[in-house]
């Protein structure tokens, strides 16, 4: 529907809805996926030493990147309900807090079995962090904002790694800050926010629109009467309904879509502080600044790629073209080496590959009817999930047993070309749907 066809009134509702979630809830959401982002691929610094430190493998040190992962699968579903039954403020308080001990105690660490059950503990306190807010916010989030609404907690992923690399460098060149290796202190240091953070959820958040004092009476039964899922679906609601996802074609689509992107991302977290450093022999704070650049412009690029999604209500070919650029690119990166050349195609490669996380959003939150959108998100999630734990410790395997990272960089350029094609595939499925 064009802005012309809707009444002045309701579209300065919608307007005024969309300003105040994105500035009272989206930002300070995003807040929790910044600092849980930092948590969780803050390993990647801490490898530069901690691998020597410790006598880790490649293989070892891909596993216990990856092992994270399967704690968040296992987690995605019991949190959810627990979201449901707890409400938005005491789950987030609870998760926080936990993941934030977590992540703390990593400073503690003399072995490999206890790096992998910290991380499988923080990647189960984590789980349903991601589906968790994505379901939230879908309860806010009108149409013509969506795609923009959930990309920036999703830019602060990106963000996270523009501050967290930098810093995580920096914590890393002290010199035995507090008697202890600069890798402890990092993990220290990084954990802290989250135990702040939970403390401000408790406080915070409110549970559901109808609890927002910040929106007027009539804003309050806009977002009721006009946002898909803002009205939790009755207890004696259909079980199958609330399942669709499952039979649906296009959920199955979206999910292997989202196991792609997330491939690519984690497989980008996990080992470019590693490439970097290994091609350039620069120092920890210098290869943070490095990692820190392609992750600033992935940042820019989700904003500008979600807002013009939205503009012409297109989402899958902002998926795919990105994809296969951002894969080329990481590609061309690693075969240039470096210089600038090099830095400058792999700027573009971390642009593209981290810009198509919210225009993808887009299309199953469209796309499943109320009482199945809790259920598909948690599908597509844990799905996604095993990228995280995998292709890490397969780029690991890769890494070891050719001696060289171009193996591991051609797997992410063929999950890109993956993707693409995947993408293409829905596109065809979304035409065939009633109203498509």
């Amino acid at each position: 529907m064009s802005d012309s066809a809707v009444p002045r009134s309701e579209a300065g509702i919608e307007q005024a809805v969309g300003i105040k979630v994105l500035w009272r809830l989206v930002l300070p959401c995003a807040l929790f996926i910044l600092v849980g982002a930092i948590d969780r691929t803050n390993v990647g610094f801490a490898a530069l030493q901690m691998n020597a430190d410790l006598g880790l493998s490649s293989t070892q040190y891909g596993f216990a990147a990856g092992v994270l992962f399967i704690g968040y699968v296992l987690a995605k579903y019991p949190s959810v309900l627990a979201y449901e039954a707890l409400g938005m403020r005491r789950w987030l308080a609870l998760i926080t807090f936990a993941w934030g001990l977590g992540a703390s105690a990593m400073a503690a660490v003399t072995s490999e079995w206890q790096i992998y059950a910290l991380r499988l503990f923080i990647g189960f306190m984590e789980g349903g962090l991601s589906s968790g807010l994505m379901i939230y916010l879908s309860q806010w989030a009108p149409e013509r904002w969506r795609a923009t609404i959930l990309a920036v907690p999703i830019m602060s992923i990106n963000i996270s790694q523009v501050i967290g690399a930098p810093l995580s460098g920096w914590l890393l060149d002290l010199d035995n800050p507090l008697g202890i290796a600069g890798w402890r202190f990092m993990f220290l240091m990084e954990g802290l926010p989250a135990l702040v953070l939970a403390g401000f959820a408790l406080a915070y958040f409110p549970d559901a629109p109808r609890e927002a004092r910040w929106l007027t009476p009539d804003e309050r039964a806009w977002v009721t009467a006009n946002v898909k899922g803002a009205e939790k679906p009755p207890a004696d609601g259909s079980r199958s309904e609330r399942w669709a996802a499952l039979r649906s074609p296009v959920g199955w689509t979206c999910a292997a879509i989202w196991f792609c992107i997330l491939a690519s991302n984690y497989g980008v977290m996990f080992w470019l502080p590693t490439i970097v450093k290994g091609l350039s022999g620069l120092s920890a704070t210098q290869t943070g600044l490095i990692v820190a650049l392609p992750n600033a412009a992935a940042a820019i690029a989700l904003v500008l790629n979600a807002r013009h999604s939205d503009r012409t209500g297109e989402r899958v070919l902002h998926v795919a073209i990105p994809a296969l650029i951002g894969g080329a690119g990481l590609l061309v990166a690693f075969l240039l080496g470096p210089g600038l050349p090099g830095l400058a195609m792999l700027v573009l490669g971390g642009a593209c590959t981290g810009c198509t996380v919210a225009a993808f959003w887009a299309i199953p939150t469209k796309l499943l009817p109320p009482r199945a959108l809790a259920m598909g998100i948690v599908m597509i999630n844990m799905l996604g999930s095993f990228a995280g734990a995998t292709i890490p410790a397969a780029m690991g395997a890769l890494r070891q047993a050719s001696g060289s990272f171009l193996p591991p960089t051609l797997l992410l350029f063929g999950i890109a070309v993956v993707c693409a094609a995947l993408c293409l595939v829905a596109r065809r499925q979304l035409r065939q749907l009633p109203g498509g």
